[in-house]
């Protein structure tokens, strides 16, 4: 083996672990803030759509990326469910389910360190052989219509809890 790849291969979990440190914070106790979950809610459905464009609409690929997104919906309301809503004076505030969230986002990631491996890996090849086009990977589009769907879904359950909740006036 060479010393680069020696070095990847220790960095990985590094990697992998600094990711995890930052999302655990991703998933703590957090202010709502309307325009972020509408950001979201609009953003991802388009991203999604976008996605769906760059498999070049074959049946595998376009395939993976719908069913990741309808499993990750179903999800999403399941971590809706399991959120904790908070409403303090004029200020709301939500948790979500720390495991649910982390996990959904790590297999996104981890996906992503694979296939920058085998690419990565691909060049050391005598003769390279070309990765399929980004989005001819069926895995790579399941992965991508899991995070987007799920966290689309999310935002519009956060969305629709803050428009059934007021902000409480403040006692003078």
């Amino acid at each position: 083996m060479e010393t680069t790849t020696l070095a990847l291969l220790f960095l990985v979990p590094l990697l992998v672990w600094r990711i995890y440190s930052r999302l655990k914070k991703l998933v703590a106790r957090q202010k709502s803030q309307l325009w972020r979950h509408w950001s979201v809610a609009v953003v991802f459905p388009a991203l999604l759509l976008f996605l769906a464009t760059t498999t070049k609409f074959e049946l595998l690929p376009l395939s993976s990326l719908g069913a990741g997104a309808l499993a990750s919906g179903w999800l999403g309301v399941l971590g809706l469910k399991l959120t904790r809503f908070e409403q303090v004076g004029k200020d709301f505030f939500f948790t979500q389910h720390r495991y649910l969230g982390l996990a959904i986002t790590m297999l996104f990631i981890a996906r992503l360190l694979y296939r920058g491996m085998e690419i990565y890996l691909n060049t050391r090849l005598d003769v390279p052989v070309p990765p399929p086009p980004f989005g001819q990977s069926p895995l790579t589009m399941a992965a991508y219509g899991l995070v987007i769907g799920y966290y689309a879904v999310y935002a519009w359950g956060l969305v629709r809890w803050r428009q059934r909740n007021k902000p409480l006036q403040a006692s003078e």
